[in-house]
């Protein structure tokens, strides 16, 4: 036999954007690199030889009744170090929020001993939420910076980490900004390079991303500098975009021009680049990132509070963009993908319907903009492997072995299952009610790691 190991029961996958496969009592055959190698099906040729072999073998892992396998989240916008603060201050604007309560805690990384602490649990937390792959902002500091990628290397979750750069002069705090762009570059390059040696010690991986926070809180000279440290190391980038009216307005008086446009012009637009939110791009944006291959981070909760609008998610796929889900922890107030899978669903519902009962129905929403729940698992899984250019987010041969177990049976009370519940209920009841207590288990690149 030349897998490492047997996996059977129900899986849940996306094979496109509105369409789900079942795979029912499969075998999910995973090789030494934890790749899905084949998948068997019942009443094929191979499948009781091998199913007996495993077994004999010590080499099968096997679901219990009403236990079911759902492809690793991908969650492409976590503010690491804004743990501490998640579900709080959200009543304040952008602008205040970040000055007033988020910058002053980001400045306490320069304590590596207190990063260890919240990266550590953080990094828990999110697997136990079923997130097997994490895009992640650090702080300006470097050194608690890559031991965001340690930890994640540690633990076995695929950790996409970047050292967050924020060097204007007069759009950052004196106690929290670096200290010059030439030393902001110096240093991610360095991390760059440290995360890239660290990368090839471990089987899922850690990725080095270069990541100005926003362009308000960095110098054209930086800006540039990253555009060239991303083209020459050929990295992952990452940063917000049109977040909301200030952070959009404040671009377009700096420049005259959209934030993704100028973002561009800095060579910051790259098949590898995701940008958070994206929630004010206009048709000639939504080009320029079809493009480019820039994919959209969309993070329907944290939108409700600092977005000022509904992104039009439903025009962005059918648009041909690259779409995923983000947790945006801390603007987020949950750890969780499947609470922003729901939200995702239900912002749309109210984009499409819209919410001032003073106007018509006819002219009250925008029209076609509903997303289903197929298409919000779609951008939790496929869409965020497929925003990452990796082979994440489905269960299906020459993707890596990213699973969490649901069982419906966990929980006090547990669900309701009735006998004439078929898979595609059980699938939609799954998203729409299960919770971390749920998560019984969670493999990453073959490898269980809860």
């Amino acid at each position: 036999m030349n897998w490492q190991t047997i996996f059977k029961g129900t899986g849940f996958t996306s094979i496109s954007p509105d369409a789900i496969e079942i795979l029912k009592d499969s075998l999910f055959c995973v090789d030494g690199k934890g790749m899905i190698a084949k998948i068997l099906q019942p009443g094929e040729k191979e499948y009781s030889p091998l199913l007996s072999q495993a077994a004999r073998e010590n080499r099968l892992v096997e679901l219990k009744p009403h236990q079911y396998f759902l492809p690793g989240f991908v969650d492409l916008h976590i503010h690491a170090p804004q743990w501490p603060q998640i579900g709080t201050a959200l009543d304040l604007p952008l602008n205040e929020w970040l000055n007033s309560c988020t910058f002053p805690l980001e400045a306490r990384y320069e304590d590596t001993e207190y990063a260890r602490q919240v990266y550590t649990h953080l990094v828990d937390t999110l697997i136990a939420n079923g997130t097997t792959t994490a895009l992640y902002f650090a702080t300006i500091h470097k050194e608690s910076s890559y031991l965001l990628a340690e930890i994640c290397a540690e633990k076995g979750q695929r950790g996409l980490v970047g050292k967050v750069v924020m060097d204007h002069q007069e759009e950052n705090p004196d106690f929290y900004r670096d200290a010059s762009p030439e030393e902001a570059l110096a240093d991610t390059e360095e991390f760059i390079q440290q995360v890239q040696e660290l990368g090839k010690t471990v089987p899922q991986g850690v990725y080095p991303v270069v990541t100005p926070r926003f362009i308000p809180s960095c110098s054209d000279e930086a800006l540039a500098g990253l555009g060239r440290l991303a083209a020459k190391y050929n990295v992952h980038v990452q940063s917000h975009c049109s977040e909301g009216d200030w952070e959009h307005n404040f671009v377009r008086k700096r420049f005259g021009k959209n934030d993704a446009a100028a973002l561009n012009d800095f060579g910051l637009l790259r098949e590898k680049s995701v940008m958070a939110h994206s929630v004010l791009l206009d048709r000639d944006d939504r080009a320029l990132f079809k493009k480019t291959g820039t994919a959209v981070a969309h993070c329907p909760l944290s939108n409700a509070y600092f977005a000022n609008c509904v992104a039009p998610i439903k025009e962005y796929m059918s648009e041909g963009l690259e779409v995923g889900l983000g947790t945006d922890i801390s603007a987020g107030y949950s750890p969780g993908i499947l609470q922003n899978i729901r939200q995702a669903v239900t912002s749309s519902r109210m984009l499409e319907d819209g919410t001032d009962p003073s106007r018509s129905p006819e002219d009250r929403g925008r029209r076609d903009s509903r997303i289903t729940l197929k298409e919000a698992f779609y951008l939790a899984t496929a869409g965020g492997g497929e925003a990452l250019s990796l082979p994440v987010g489905k269960l299906a041969p020459g993707y890596a072995f990213d699973a969490q177990v649901v069982d419906m049976t966990a929980g006090n009370p547990p669900f309701l299952i009735l006998p004439e519940m078929d898979r595609d209920i059980l699938f939609q009841k799954v998203l729409f009610g299960a919770d971390p207590e749920h998560i019984r288990s969670v493999y990453i690149q073959g490898r269980k790691v809860l």
